[in-house]
């Protein structure tokens, strides 16, 4: 049978927003991407990180 989706259990809605950045790796020199979601104050500081 098919669900019925419930809308009415969310709060509150938040701005999020989906940061990507990549990240060589020491070892082998390949390039690995790392993603987080978080708020879209956050993001500068996530993308100046190492």
């Amino acid at each position: 049978m098919a669900k019925k989706s419930v809308a009415s259990l969310q709060t509150k809605s938040n701005r999020l927003t989906k940061a990507i950045k990549m990240v060589k790796s020491p070892k082998t020199g390949a390039y690995t991407f790392v993603e987080s979601i978080m708020a879209p104050e956050a993001v500068n500081d996530f993308l100046k990180q190492k």
